[in-house]
C-alpha cells in the first residue's frame, strides 16, 4: 500500500509541470465563467430584447417627431413669406385705408400664391382675407365667417405667429392653419389673415406597406392635435381615439398589448404616438437562447484547445531567447544568427525570424531617415544660396529715391518711392496673418499702383478714390483691389484713344456689409460678353488667359468665395455691369465685423 502511494506521488510529481498547471487552471476558470455567463444571459436576455425594442421605437419616435416639426416649420416659413410679401402688405394697407382692390390687383395675387405654394407639395389651398372679413384671394366675396371664431381668436392670440387649428370641419381631409398679417408700415397693426389648408397626407412619416399590420410585427403611428383629435393614423379614428385616451408605456389595441412611445411637437403641441406589439419586441427569445448556448459550447471547446496551445508555447525556454536579444543592446541592432543550435524549437525560431525582420526594417528606416535629413539639409542650403533678400531690393530703391531727390527729380523720386512701397506691401511680410489688411492699407497700395501707372500713361489716365471714413479700419483680403484696378486700366483706359479714368468707390451697403466698386469709362462690353466672362471666372486656367488678366480676376473670385462663404446666398463674389461704349463696373461685397469678430 505504501509502495502504491509512493508510485502515485511520483506520477503526480511528473505531471506537475507548468504546462499542466496552466491548462488545468485556465480550464476550471473558463468552466466557472461560462456557467455563470450562461445562467445570467438566460435570465436577462428577454429583458434586454424588450429594452432594445423600446429604445428602437423611442429613437424612431424622436426622428418622426423631428421630421414632423420640420414639416410644420416649412409651412410656418411659407406663411411668413406670404405675410411679409410687399405686394400683399400694399393691398392690405390700402384696404385698411378704405381703398378697395380692383379685379386686376386681386388677380395678381394668383401668381404670388402659386409661387409660394410651389415650394410645398402639402398645401391644398391658400386664402387671403382683409381685417374686415373681405376675401381678397381667391377671387370671390366669401367672408371670414366660413372660419370659426375660435380659429380667428387663436390667430389673434398668436399676434402674427401661425396658429394651427386642427382638422378643417368643412374639409376633413385637410388641416387648417391661420396667421394674422401685421402691417409693417402701420406699426404692426392687424391688416388681415392668411389661411392655409394642408393635406393630412402631408404629415405621413412612413410609406411602408407593413406599418400598422400587427401580424407583421411592425410599429403603428398616429398623430393627434392638442385636443386629442386624430389627424393621421394607421388605424380607424375610433381606435385611434381610444389609444390616445390611454396612458402608460403599454396600451391595449383590440385584444393586443402594445408598447407605446409618445412625443410632443414643440411647434404645435400635437402628440405623436408610436406603437409596437409586445410579442414583436420579445419574439425569437428561445431561438436566441439556443444560439447563446451553442455559442458558449463552441467557445468553451475552442478555449480548451487554445489553452492547451498557449500552455505549450509559454513553457518553452524563452529565457534563452531573451538573453540573446539583450545582447543586442551592447552591439547595436544586429540580427540573431540563424545557425545558433540553441534556438532550434519552432517557437524560438519564429521569434528569432520576427526579431531579425524587425532589426532589418529598423536599420532600413534609420538609413532612409538619414538620407532624407541629408537631402533636406542640402536643399535648404541651396534655397538659402538662391534666395534674394527683400531688404536688399528695398534698400536699393530707397537709395535711388534719395539720389533722385538730390538731383531734384521729384516726380521720378515719388514714383520710385511708390514702387518701393508697392514691393514692400506685396513681398515685405510672409507671416500667416498677412492675408488680411485694413481697407486703408489696401487703398494706399492701390494709390501707389495708380501713381506708377500715371507715370507710364501720363495724361491718358486720371483716377479718383472715394472711401467712407468709417470703413478705413474694416478688414479686407490683401491684394484684392489692385488686380481689379489693373484690369480696368488694361481693358478700359488703354483700349481708348482718348484719355480715360478709373474710379474706386467703397461705401456702406446694407447693415453689416460694404460695397467695393471699380469703375472705368472704357469701351465696355455687350451682355453676351459679360455672361461669358462671368462663366469663365470659375474655370479660367493660367494658360487660357492673356497678360494674366483672366488669372487675376479668377484669383479674386476664388478668394472672395473663400473668405466670404456666408455671402454666397447673397450672390457673393464679383459682379460685373457693363454696356458697350459706356464703361464697366466691377464690384463685390465685404462684411463689416461686429465688435471683436474677425474674418479669415
Amino acid at each position: 500500500m505504501r509502495g502504491w502511494g509512493n508510485r502515485l506521488l511520483g506520477h503526480l510529481r511528473e505531471t506537475n509541470t507548468l504546462r499542466n498547471q496552466i491548462f488545468i487552471s485556465f480550464t476550471l476558470t473558463m468552466i466557472l465563467v461560462l456557467t455563470f455567463a450562461g445562467a445570467f444571459i438566460y435570465g436577462e436576455v428577454s429583458v434586454l430584447l424588450k429594452q432594445s425594442a423600446e429604445k428602437h421605437i423611442q429613437q424612431t419616435a424622436i426622428q418622426a417627431n423631428g421630421r414632423l416639426d420640420a414639416l410644420l416649420k416649412g409651412i410656418d416659413s411659407l406663411t411668413t413669406q406670404v405675410a411679409a410679401d410687399s405686394y400683399v402688405q400694399k393691398l392690405l394697407s390700402r384696404e385698411v385705408q378704405g381703398i378697395r382692390s380692383n379685379f386686376n390687383e386681386r388677380q395678381s395675387l394668383l401668381q404670388i400664391a402659386n409661387n409660394y405654394m410651389a415650394y410645398s407639395s402639402g398645401i391644398s389651398s391658400l386664402e387671403l382675407y382683409t381685417i374686415g372679413n373681405k376675401r381678397l384671394f381667391p377671387l370671390d366675396d366669401t367672408s371670414l365667417n366660413r372660419i370659426s371664431g375660435d380659429a380667428l381668436a387663436a390667430a389673434d392670440e398668436k399676434k402674427g405667429r401661425l396658429a394651427w387649428i386642427g382638422i378643417d370641419p368643412r374639409s376633413p381631409d385637410t388641416v387648417l392653419a391661420v396667421r394674422r398679417i401685421n402691417l409693417l408700415d402701420h406699426a404692426y397693426s392687424p391688416g388681415g389673415y392668411v389661411v392655409v389648408h394642408v393635406n393630412r397626407d402631408y404629415f405621413k412619416m412612413d410609406q411602408s406597406e407593413s406599418r400598422g399590420d400587427p401580424s407583421k410585427g411592425r410599429e403603428s403611428m398616429l398623430l393627434s392635435d392638442a385636443e386629442g383629435n386624430p389627424i393621421l393614423s394607421d388605424m380607424d379614428d375610433e381606435t385611434a381615439s381610444a389609444v390616445i385616451a390611454q396612458s402608460g408605456s403599454t396600451v391595449t389595441v383590440g385584444q393586443e398589448r402594445m408598447l407605446a412611445v409618445r412625443q410632443h411637437s414643440g411647434v404645435t403641441g400635437w402628440k405623436l404616438v408610436l406603437l409596437l406589439p409586445v410579442e414583436a419586441a420579445t419574439e425569437g427569445i428561445s431561438v436566441l437562447r439556443m444560439a447563446i448556448y451553442v455559442s458558449i459550447g463552441i467557445a468553451a471547446f475552442a478555449f480548451l484547445l487554445l489553452t492547451l496551445l498557449l500552455s505549450t508555447m509559454i513553457t518553452r525556454p524563452i529565457q534563452q531567447l531573451m538573453r540573446t536579444m539583450r545582447s543586442a543592446r551592447f552591439g547595436g541592432l544586429k540580427p540573431i544568427p540563424a545557425g545558433d543550435n540553441r534556438l532550434r524549437t519552432m517557437e524560438i525560431n519564429e521569434l528569432n525570424h520576427t526579431y531579425n525582420r524587425m532589426v532589418d526594417h529598423m536599420n532600413e528606416l534609420i538609413q532612409v531617415v538619414y538620407e532624407k535629413e541629408l537631402t533636406q539639409s542640402r536643399t535648404e542650403l541651396k534655397a538659402l544660396q538662391a534666395q534674394i533678400n527683400p531688404h536688399f531690393l528695398f534698400n536699393t530703391l530707397e537709395a535711388f529715391y534719395w539720389s533722385l531727390e538730390e538731383k531734384e527729380e521729384s516726380e521720378l523720386a515719388r514714383t520710385i518711392l511708390a514702387m518701393s512701397g508697392l514691393f514692400r506691401y506685396v513681398i515685405g511680410s510672409a507671416a500667416a496673418d498677412d492675408e488680411w489688411v485694413t481697407v486703408r492699407d489696401e487703398v494706399e497700395h492701390t494709390q501707389r499702383y495708380l501713381q506708377i501707372m500715371k507715370m507710364r500713361l501720363i495724361d491718358r489716365l486720371s483716377w479718383d478714390i472715394d472711401v467712407e471714413e468709417e470703413l478705413l479700419q474694416v478688414p479686407i483680403p490683401k491684394l484684392i483691389l489692385q488686380p481689379l484696378v489693373e484690369n480696368a486700366i488694361l481693358h478700359g483706359v488703354e483700349s481708348r484713344i482718348v484719355p480715360g479714368s478709373v474710379k474706386v468707390r467703397i461705401h456702406s451697403a446694407e447693415p453689416g456689409f460694404a460695397t467695393v466698386a471699380v469703375i472705368d469709362d472704357g469701351i465696355g462690353m455687350d451682355g453676351e460678353t459679360v455672361i461669358r466672362l462671368m462663366q469663365s471666372l470659375d474655370t479660367v486656367a493660367p494658360q487660357d488667359s492673356k497678360k494674366g488678366a483672366g488669372v487675376a480676376m479668377s484669383n479674386v473670385q476664388r478668394r472672395l468665395k473663400l473668405h466670404y462663404p456666408g455671402s454666397t446666398d447673397r450672390g457673393g463674389g464679383l459682379h460685373i455691369e457693363s454696356k458697350a461704349g459706356s464703361g464697366t463696373t466691377v464690384s463685390f461685397e465685404i462684411t463689416i465685423p461686429s465688435g471683436g469678430d474677425e474674418r479669415g
